[in-house]
């Protein structure tokens, strides 16, 4: 499997991903214990977080301001600023016996114990399994793994939008769901090829 450039990358159709019906927002209590039973029903989950920019030299950003949790079909949006209502989040993201696949998921890690006291369990870097899995040289983003493996383009055009504000716009939900929701379908299609 060859990497592809990033002039290869923006050739290829965009990567549509999953439908904005299918991204839940959770800011109740009720919501929240609804979506962690969910999401307690699964081995594996694709998982991501978003903090606000900083743009000031030296400015440490106070995020992660959202948390995405991603199930084959639906993904679960978390803004941090409700968090009493969603504490119960730390029993699936401690769960050893429930794997969550992510890219960058060492700053992940770190942002969520700082902030919260939450320890990330049974994580699995894609980055380097990507790698691996695909015999390129290079750490691999979601999207180039995107490419490689569905040969479609992860649009990232709202990476560097302000993720502390509420409501998010809906550009943002679906490039923080979609940045999950890859996660996952990028594990489940490595599961799929090792098997033929």
């Amino acid at each position: 499997m060859e990497r592809p450039t990033k002039a290869q990358i923006r050739e290829l159709p965009l990567y549509e991903g999953i439908a904005l019906e299918n991204v839940i927002v959770i800011t109740t209590q009720a919501n929240a214990m609804s979506a962690i039973a969910e999401l307690k029903k699964h081995a594996c989950l694709g998982f991501d977080t978003e903090s606000k920019p900083c743009f000031i030299q030296g400015e440490v950003s106070d995020g992660p301001h959202l948390i995405q949790i991603a199930t084959p079909f639906k993904v679960f949006l978390f803004p941090t600023q409700f968090y009493e209502h969603f504490i119960g989040i730390n029993d699936v993201l401690s769960d050893p016996l429930i794997k969550k696949v992510g890219f960058g998921l060492k700053e992940d890690k770190k942002i969520l114990w700082r902030k919260f006291g939450i320890k990330l369990v049974n994580a699995v870097e894609l980055s380097s399994k990507v790698m691996r899995f695909s015999h390129v040289k290079q750490p691999v983003g979601a999207r180039v793994a995107v490419a490689m493996l569905f040969k479609q383009r992860l649009s990232k055009s709202a990476q560097q939008s302000n993720w502390s504000i509420y409501p998010l716009h809906e550009h943002q939900k679906k490039y923080a769901a979609n940045d999950a929701h890859c996660a996952l379908l990028i594990e489940l299609e490595m599961q799929r090829l090792s098997q033929d």
